[in-house]
């Protein structure tokens, strides 16, 4: 007979353990401020390094599963946060260049103001915010273009690996390493093995030029500057993963400073992918742009990378109720 514990610890396995991995499409908002959010696992945990650039602007290793947008952050996303949760943040006017669809992807954000989208993310859904800052939405002297605060060790959530990031929250901007595995990592590459391909449409080829669609090894760039970016789900083919628009469209904002050290609130952050109105080189594995994080532009935007894994979630659980197996003290 089955023992209470082995019953619970089956049901938990069932409820948080995905059979395939899936993408997983998440909730924000409510009413007329209802939007959903879809996002890839990235998986292969501990996947070794990319050795062949520098590593201030590529690694690629991450030791943990973690969970990707599929599509960069649109319009419509940022204009539903801002009036359900008050943030301000502000979009550039893009009726020269295509139009303000409401599936365009969302530019001119800045690092900050992405990071404000981000804690609402995680505080509407009551999570820890990502990112800290000084005031909140509501506050006097309340700005969504403010800088950061480093988190202190006597916060929640600390960690000292990265002064910006909260380790209890969800939702996150890409570090440099989770952006660069999304893109060009490639787990069945060499036989199974894993590994990097120079374009994030899993393949050492240029990426045929397009101005819309979804068509495997095609991206969005190398168009004219006024026909604008494409709409989120129509941004080019995916990457190994299943990621769209990492090569083109627009400019994302990764959460990881100049040095990667994440120790400075004024430091510039990096810029992956390239736009629409670039060419081939800029979408490729070896370019790493970084800027100010006050910095805005037509082509610049950003997605949103989440932690944990359902399977983590699983086993977080289990631990937390102490069913999951612990290792013996040795003394």
């Amino acid at each position: 007979m089955k023992t209470i514990a082995t019953s619970i610890l089956l049901s938990l396995a069932l409820l948080c353990v995905p059979t395939a991995q899936a993408d997983s499409i998440e909730s924000f908002g409510s009413g007329a401020n209802a939007f959903t959010m879809t996002f890839v696992p990235i998986g292969n945990p501990g996947n070794a390094v990319d050795t062949t650039v520098n590593p201030n602007v590529g690694g690629g290793a991450v030791a943990y599963n973690y969970r990707m947008g599929k599509y960069e952050v649109s319009r419509d996303m940022v204009n539903k946060a801002n009036a359900a949760g008050n943030l301000g943040i502000s979009l550039r006017d893009m009726t020269p260049f295509g139009g303000n669809g409401v599936n365009r992807p969302a530019t001119d954000v800045s690092w900050n103001e992405a990071a404000r989208y981000v804690n609402w993310l995680n505080t509407s859904n009551n999570y820890s915010p990502a990112y800290k800052f000084a005031t909140q939405p509501g506050d006097v002297g309340y700005s969504s273009d403010a800088q950061i605060q480093l988190w202190q060790v006597s916060d929640p959530g600390y960690n000292a690996a990265n002064l910006f990031r909260n380790s209890q929250a969800r939702y996150f901007l890409p570090s440099m390493d989770e952006w660069y595995k999304a893109a060009y990592y490639d787990p069945n590459a060499n036989g199974g093995t894993g590994g990097y391909s120079n374009f994030p449409t899993g393949s050492d080829g240029v990426p045929v030029s397009v101005s819309g669609g979804t068509t495997a090894g095609t991206a969005v760039y190398n168009q004219p500057f006024i026909q604008g970016p494409a709409d989120i789900t129509n941004a080019g083919g995916l990457s190994p993963y299943g990621v769209m628009g990492l090569g083109g469209n627009v400019w994302e904002w990764e959460e990881s400073q100049r040095d990667l050290l994440n120790n400075s609130t004024s430091s510039d952050r990096g810029l992956r992918g390239g736009g629409w109105d670039n060419d081939s080189f800029i979408l490729s594995a070896p370019v790493r742009y970084v800027v100010s994080p006050l910095s805005q532009s037509y082509n610049t935007g950003f997605r949103v990378a989440s932690i944990p894994e359902p399977s983590s979630v699983a086993l977080l659980m289990l631990a937390t109720v102490g069913l999951w197996p612990r290792r013996k003290r040795i003394s």
